[in-house]
């Protein structure tokens, strides 16, 4: 029987187009975000169409007593057997031009809520031997030169993570995957302040999330769907493991000496 699976930001985008896809897989669904209505929608719709069961967990993953109920369900519900850690968000304007709170806020969706829920879903997957986490990064974690600072941060700290757990997991039986979107057309970018009518083309939501499933399908740690040669990402973590053995160097590199 298909495990069932929780999906966080589940209300729209991303999280909502996770949740059909694998609800017509057969899985049941737990859905997160903070928008009860929409979830209802979506989880009523998905009934009639597919049949599967699916609860609606109302969180907002910036509270941390959100984030420990959420972490609880996942350690106390043996028949989750997916963690989609979809929820984030954006912000317009430069580094500078943020306020703190607006920094603090990202950084505690998109990563301590990611890492505390991955970690909540990993002890118990890595102690049954079995599961799978879905990181949702993004290309921006790969290119600081887009001048996206703070989200691009979050983002490199999502892939650093899922690379970390899939080293640590599995050989446990756990399967951890990144998946790093490029410019994807959902909600985010209206919600940090962008003019929608503005916005350049791109990607479909649904293309998006049905190529990170085959990615997911096909076993991959790293899944970028518009990275057209995959060779280019072996390419990069070849050059990135090159550099391994002088980390290991007791002594700074002659450059650095007088």
């Amino acid at each position: 029987m298909p495990a069932k699976t929780l999906i966080t930001g589940a209300s729209t985008g991303i999280g909502a187009t996770y949740a059909d896809r694998f609800a017509r897989r057969g899985h049941d669904l737990v859905l997160v975000a903070r928008d009860t209505a929409r979830m209802e929608a979506l989880a009523t719709r998905l009934r009639a169409e597919t049949g599967v069961a699916i609860d609606i967990l109302p969180a907002d993953l910036t509270q941390d007593a959100d984030i420990a109920r959420v972490e609880a369900r996942l350690r106390e519900d043996g028949d989750i057997g997916i963690l989609v850690n979809n929820a984030g968000a954006g912000l317009s304007g430069s580094f500078a031009e943020q306020s703190s709170a607006e920094i603090t806020r990202l950084i505690t969706l998109n990563t301590t809520s990611l890492a505390r829920l991955a970690h909540a879903a990993a002890t118990r997957f890595a102690r049954q031997g079995q599961g799978a986490i879905i990181n949702i990064a993004s290309v921006v974690g790969l290119v600081p030169e887009f001048g996206m600072s703070a989200y691009g941060a979050t983002k490199a700290f999502a892939i650093f993570l899922s690379q970390g757990l899939a080293f640590e997991l599995g050989p446990k039986g756990v399967f951890v995957q990144a998946v790093l979107p490029a410019a994807t057309r959902t909600e985010l970018w209206a919600r940090a302040g962008a003019d929608p009518a503005a916005l350049p083309p791109m990607m479909d939501v649904n293309d998006l999330v049905d190529a990170a499933l085959a990615g997911f399908d096909a076993g991959e740690a790293i899944t970028i769907p518009a990275l057209s040669d995959a060779a280019m990402w072996d390419a990069y973590q070849a050059a990135r493991q090159a550099m391994l053995p002088d980390f290991s160097n007791t002594q700074p590199a002659a450059r650095y000496r007088a």
